[in-house]
Formats: C-alpha cells, sequence, structure tokens
C-alpha cells in the first residue's frame, strides 16, 4: 500500500519515548525528530479517539522525516486508554476528557518542544477525529501555538450526541471561533458526517463573523470520508491522502519558519 509521506530510510530520523509535566503529572509521548543537526519547528500530534497507536507513531516519524520535531503526547494519562475494540469505552474516555485540562497539558507539550535544543521555537499543531476537535479547541483558547491543522474533527456544535454541553465539555468548540489565535487549515471528507461539510460551512461563517476568515483555510476533499488518511482503517483513501499530506507540510513550513 503506498503511503503519502512514508519514511524510506529510518536512519534519517531518531525516535523515542519521553514524558514532560503538566500540572504536576508526567504526561508520557512519542517524539520523532531529524537525526541532523540543526533547528526545527515543532509539532504536536494529537491521537484519535484510541490514543496513541501504531498509526499516530507513524504519523509522528513521518513529520520528523518532513523535517520537524514531532510530538504525540498520550491524552488519556490521566484517566487510562480506552479498551481498544471497545467503542463505549473510547466514547466514554474521549467524552470524559476536560477541555480545560487537555488545553493546559497541551500547552505544557509546546513548552516541551521548544525547551528542546534543536527546537526552533516555533510549535504547530496537528490532530486527527478526536484530536482534530482538540486541535480547534486548542488554537481557539491558547496562544502558544503558532500553526494548526483540524483534521475532520467531530462534535464541534455540540460536547456529545445527546447534550450540547457537559461538564467536561462546556463550551461548544464553534463558539470559541473568535479566540482563534494562529494560521487554521481545516480538512474534512465530502463523504464525512461528523464533520460534514455543513458543519464546516457553518465553523467558516463563524470564523468570517468573528474576524478570523484571514487566518482560515477550509478544504472539503472529494471521494473521501472520516479518518481518510489512517491507512489502518478502511476509511483510507489512498488519492485524497497523497493529496492532503503535501498540503500539511508546505502549510506548517510556511507558518513554523523562523
Amino acid at each position: 500500500m503506498a503511503l503519502p509521506g512514508q519514511v524510506e530510510d529510518p536512519q534519517r530520523i531518531l525516535t523515542e519515548q519521553i514524558s514532560f509535566v503538566s500540572d504536576g503529572t508526567n504526561i508520557e509521548a512519542f517524539m520523532g525528530r531529524p537525526r541532523q543537526a540543526g533547528r526545527y519547528p515543532g509539532l504536536i500530534v494529537i491521537h484519535e479517539a484510541f490514543g496513541v497507536d501504531d498509526h499516530i507513531r507513524d504519523i509522528v516519524g513521518r513529520f520528523a522525516n518532513a523535517g520537524f520535531i514531532a510530538l504525540a503526547p498520550n491524552l488519556y494519562q490521566r484517566v487510562g486508554a480506552p479498551t481498544p475494540g471497545d467503542m463505549s469505552s473510547v466514547m466514554q474516555k474521549m467524552f470524559g476528557l476536560q477541555d480545560a485540562q487537555l488545553v493546559r497539558d497541551l500547552e505544557a507539550a509546546a513548552g516541551c518542544i521548544r525547551a528542546m535544543e534543536q527546537a526552533n521555537g516555533k510549535v504547530g499543531c496537528v490532530g486527527f477525529c478526536m484530536g482534530g476537535r482538540t486541535t480547534l479547541l486548542f488554537a481557539c483558547s491558547s496562544n502558544k501555538v503558532d500553526a494548526a491543522i483540524d483534521c475532520w474533527g467531530g462534535f464541534i456544535l455540540s460536547a456529545t450526541p445527546d447534550a450540547a454541553t457537559t461538564p467536561s465539555r462546556p463550551t461548544p468548540v464553534i463558539d470559541l471561533a473568535g479566540g482563534l489565535n494562529c494560521p487554521l487549515y481545516v480538512v474534512i471528507g465530502a463523504e464525512d458526517a461528523n464533520p460534514s461539510p455543513a458543519h464546516a460551512a457553518q465553523l467558516r461563517e463563524r470564523l468570517d463573523k468573528a474576524g478570523k476568515g484571514a487566518l482560515t483555510t477550509v478544504e472539503i476533499f472529494d471521494d473521501a470520508g472520516h479518518a481518510f488518511l489512517n491507512d489502518r482503517r478502511p476509511n483510507y483513501r489512498e488519492k485524497a491522502a497523497f493529496e492532503l499530506w503535501p498540503r500539511m507540510v508546505a502549510f506548517f513550513r510556511k507558518h513554523l519558519a523562523k
């Protein structure tokens, strides 16, 4: 199977498990970076609802191969990872994560990257599915991120399928649009239902009304649904994935250059 950004020479990158402290808790994270000495922009890679799995670790390696210090924090550190294959467990864990804590943990992750010797001081964020929503939340809630890519982040209009808000998610992310602090690229598959192209249009409208339109690019990919970059799932769409990958890399290279 052809994969965009595939690492052909693993010797070009270094990967390792590290940890950083956020609000007194050690957060485990998988990191990848170029082996060659130099200064590189940083990237926080936010996992799907399934956690830091093989796919996310592979994405970290691909971004490292493209010239980034990529860090995938385990955002389930405090509550424990969901049971693989048990969607009720996955949903329970995902919806239970507290938005305010997520933002603080991501700010700590950004600080961890910026403190690294090879870092150029700029840090972007990219997330997928649950991670896409969390990326949008981070970009609209913090000034610690310099560019963001929200890949098919669902539940931006409500907290859960049954509730507009919950104690963990007290404000719909779309209502935070006015706080956007950095360039944002929103990616959605034309065949996705959550987020749907209609959700994308609502987000675009809200960002425009908030005066953030100049910061925002929204792109709908044809013949693709949810999670179309994930080659471990039947959702994978090779054509759309190969179109998206260089656009993500170019977006981050443009906005994270020092």
